[in-house]
């Protein structure tokens, strides 16, 4: 039972993700004066409020990225990496369809898409920001004293991203978060999925192995004088 209400709150999170932040790029765009400091805010404050809510009870990370970092770090066993991604994929697809149906479905759903030429340059920026906020959320998690304040610190770290890869990509960071509106969206979006959920998880990867070197204790006793 314990398992079943972790993902479903994982379920949870990424639906709001992709209704809410999603929804707010599909509502006012990135185009119009102050859109892009709007759809960052609307990503980094559904995960302020997410982490707030079902953060005692999945962690909170609707991402399969902060998800296999949790693996690669030994946080979280093969078996709750496999049912929360399943989780967040779901929700994901699930918050894409609600927003078909509340702004018709040739909305554009908030997928993201690189521009053609730059398929490297969009890759390389998936993996440098998902690897930026993975570690933001490794190290506030890190220690107890943190938990009060972590909510707020990874959420401006996904709003921090956001403002620089929305000119890129659309910022992903988040294979969920791309696939289900890419489902719907199809097209360009679709063709193009793959970048955002290979890059965002070999940026998880590395912000794993990056926390574990920076992390790492001293084995060896230190000598005396």
């Amino acid at each position: 039972m314990r398992d079943l209400r972790k993902y479903v709150a994982e379920f949870i999170g990424t639906f709001v993700l992709v209704l809410v932040a999603c929804g707010t790029a599909v509502a006012i765009g990135c185009d119009v004066k102050g859109g892009y400091l709007a759809v960052a805010a609307a990503f980094g404050l559904v995960i302020v409020a997410m982490a707030y809510s079902i953060g005692n009870i999945s962690g909170c990370h609707i991402n399969p990225a902060v998800s296999i970092a949790m693996l690669v770090s030994k946080k979280m066993s093969v078996k709750d990496f496999i049912g929360y991604v399943i989780a967040q994929v779901l929700g994901a697809i699930a918050g894409a369809a609600m927003l078909g149906v509340i702004f018709g479905f040739d909305c554009g759903f908030g997928a993201n898409a690189v521009a053609e030429g730059k398929i490297g340059a969009g890759f390389l920026a998936e993996v440098v920001l998902t690897c930026v906020f993975v570690l933001a959320i490794l190290g506030v998690t890190s220690r107890e004293s943190f938990s009060k304040v972590a909510g707020l610190v990874i959420g401006g770290a996904l709003t921090l991203v956001h403002l620089l890869g929305i000119a890129i990509t659309g910022t992903s960071v988040n294979p969920a978060r791309s696939f289900g509106p890419a489902i719907f969206a199809g097209g360009k979006a679709l063709e193009q999925v793959w970048i955002f959920i290979l890059a965002p998880l070999v940026g998880g990867v590395l912000a794993a192995l990056i926390w574990m070197f920076l992390d790492k204790k001293d084995d060896e006793p230190k000598k005396r004088r």
